[in-house]
């Protein structure tokens, strides 16, 4: 199994580019931050809980059918119990590996009916590591596109979410958000409760701050897009809770469809989408 890393004296990231281009492990001045199984085969398994992953060429669910789009044809097939198409298409596949360190994808031409390429870049700078990602349309046509990053870091964890709005529920989103109230406002550090799958937008800079204080570690997230969505989701089974800096709010197609906020983006013939993530690793001290 080919393994990229790409580390400095603060942080390493290790990526694995046959299986998804995933981020199979993150260690901040020598502490691991994302939930990494022991065996790598977990990830056929369980390919949406472990470790961290790109979405694309959408993020979150989308309706499963035929859905037209122009004169094209979106044919989706459910890929998670709860019946949707989740996460994309290149989350498992093998991606190629860049003389530079960029790995990249091909996909698309399916049921999915636009071909499209997915680049993705890691890189560390001190104590900072930064994820781009594109999305280009490789197509003759325009495309919906969204695009994003799918990380489990390891609870117990403090979070703190700058967002004066939220869709509530992923499974269930509404047209429009609602101020954040209750559990859903996380605008102040705090652990994040068992059983949130929400999406939070309106959001302030920086998007999101973390913190490990067992381990001694906290991270600021910071997120460059033209449109900016964070999804929390917490598993009461599961030692992590997912962080997941998008483009698009959920069902973005039907929100395309329909012309609702927070829709995917429609990118015309060789036109990109692009995602760049942040975070900045420091070291907590008591007191």
């Amino acid at each position: 199994m080919d393994r990229l890393t790409i580390s400095n004296e603060a942080i390493e990231a290790e990526l694995l580019p046959e299986l998804g281009a995933r981020l199979h492990r993150l260690r901040a001045f020598g502490q691991d931050v994302l939930r990494t199984p022991d065996d790598i085969g977990a990830y056929e398994e369980e390919p949406f809980f472990w470790g961290s992953f790109v979405m694309a060429p959408w993020c979150n669910r989308l309706q499963v059918g035929a859905i037209r789009i122009g004169t094209r044809e979106i044919r989706l097939r459910p890929n998670f119990p709860d019946g949707t198409a989740i996460h994309g298409e290149v989350y498992r596949v093998p991606w190629e590996r860049l003389a530079d360190g960029t790995v990249r994808v091909q996909a698309g031409g399916d049921e999915w009916p636009w071909e499209y390429e997915v680049a993705h870049t890691v890189g560390v700078n001190g104590q900072v590591l930064r994820l781009d990602q594109t999305l280009t349309n490789l197509s003759t046509e325009p495309m919906p596109a969204g695009i994003g990053i799918h990380p489990w870091f390891l609870r117990p964890a403090m979070i703190r979410i700058r967002a004066a709005a939220v869709y509530p529920r992923n499974t269930e989103a509404g047209t429009e958000p609602e101020p954040v109230a209750g559990r859903f406002d996380l605008r102040e550090q705090q652990a994040v409760p068992d059983g949130l799958d929400a999406t939070w937008t309106q959001l302030g800079a920086p998007a999101v701050e973390l913190s490990w204080p067992s381990l001694g570690v906290s991270a600021t997230m910071r997120v460059a897009a033209d449109t900016i969505f964070i999804v929390a989701a917490t598993l009461a089974a599961f030692s992590a809770v997912a962080v997941e800096p998008q483009t698009h709010a959920p069902q973005g197609l039907r929100r395309l469809l329909n012309r609702e906020p927070g829709a995917m983006a429609m990118i015309g013939p060789a036109g990109s989408l692009r995602m760049a993530v942040e975070l900045a690793f420091d070291r907590v001290t008591d007191g």
